[in-house]
């Protein structure tokens, strides 16, 4: 004990007789996960922060320093002095990013979204998601993260925010329709139809009636997930041989509701399912205008459909 409390001192007495200095300008500098001691000591020293590389290194195995410097994006200056250098990685007090992660992203979005900022590796970000099935739990709303954090705990902090947010609701509802990874799984759905959050609880209920009716649900976006859940691209214009697709995302062949969710759902589209309009409508149409309309037949429905293609025609000029 005396030998290291010896060693810290004397590396503290040679670190201040060098940097006499005072401090410069702010420096952005780097700590990769899983550097240590002497690849943060070089980075430091290579950007002028501290002036050995050897002293850092020396005083962080003095005070049990080595095995706790945390990775990161810091905003450091130069001639900072090599204890406060050493105390700031140590603590972690890196420059953090905001990431928004927008309701309706699916978990690729969400893993490319993170390595554009810097802060995760897409790759690592999706084997973790998907060893845990975690599509749809992941919590969308604006996040502060440290660059270099591992990709796990990324996942993690979105899922104890589904959590903290989206089981409370389920739960408080009282229905016994749905179970929560049900719930959950609609929910997604309505999250990516909808245009207008007041459409939500009419969208969901015509899913609820045409699930109650045993009839397919014929969701544009569970084929869209389908096609495009390992390249995070929604497609837009589904094609015939899109809706023939053999998946059992494709709930223009499967009955039912898909395996899972496919994409991260916010609080509006999860009351939707909890708290559905009350209608008879078993179809929609997208109005070309951020709308819907509702029809309780199918013969209601094609008009609707004819209508909104003159009237887009007479638009057009056609």
């Amino acid at each position: 004990m005396r030998l290291r409390t010896a060693a810290a001192g004397a590396a503290l007495a040679l670190a201040a007789a060098l940097f006499l200095l005072p401090a410069g300008p702010d420096v952005r500098v780097e700590v990769p996960a899983g550097a240590g001691a002497s690849e943060t000591a070089r980075l430091l020293k290579a950007a002028g922060v501290i002036p050995s590389a050897f002293i850092f290194k020396a005083l962080a195995k003095a005070t049990g320093s080595d095995h706790k410097l945390k990775p990161g994006l810091y905003v450091l200056r130069r001639r900072m002095g090599t204890l406060e250098a050493l105390r700031w990685i140590r603590e972690g007090r890196s420059e953090q990013v905001k990431i928004v992660i927008p309701e309706g992203f699916m978990a690729r979005q969400i893993a490319d979204r993170l390595q554009e900022a810097g802060v995760a590796d897409s790759a690592a970000f999706m084997d973790y998601v998907r060893s845990n099935n975690m599509e749809g739990y992941l919590f969308p709303a604006s996040y502060f993260f440290h660059r270099g954090l591992p990709a796990e705990e990324i996942a993690h902090h979105m899922h104890v925010n589904f959590r903290r947010f989206i089981e409370p609701e389920v739960a408080k509802a009282g229905q016994q329709r749905f179970t929560l990874a049900q719930a959950v799984t609609l929910a997604s759905i309505v999250q990516r139809e909808a245009r207008l959050q007041s459409e939500m609880p009419m969208i969901a209920a015509v899913y609820i009636n045409r699930l109650d009716k045993r009839m397919r649900l014929e969701a544009d976006p569970t084929v869209q997930y389908a096609l495009g859940k390992d390249s995070g691209e929604w497609k837009k214009a589904l094609t015939r041989a899109d809706l023939g697709l053999l998946s059992k995302y494709n709930t223009y062949q499967y009955f039912g509701l898909p395996p899972g969710p496919i994409c991260s759902p916010g609080l509006d589209a999860v009351r939707a399912v909890l708290f559905p309009a009350q209608t008879d409508a078993l179809y929609f149409v997208a109005d070309r205008a951020g709308g819907h309309i509702f029809s309780r037949t199918l013969d209601e429905h094609i008009n609707a459909r004819n209508r909104i293609k003159r009237a887009f025609s007479r638009r057009q000029g056609w």
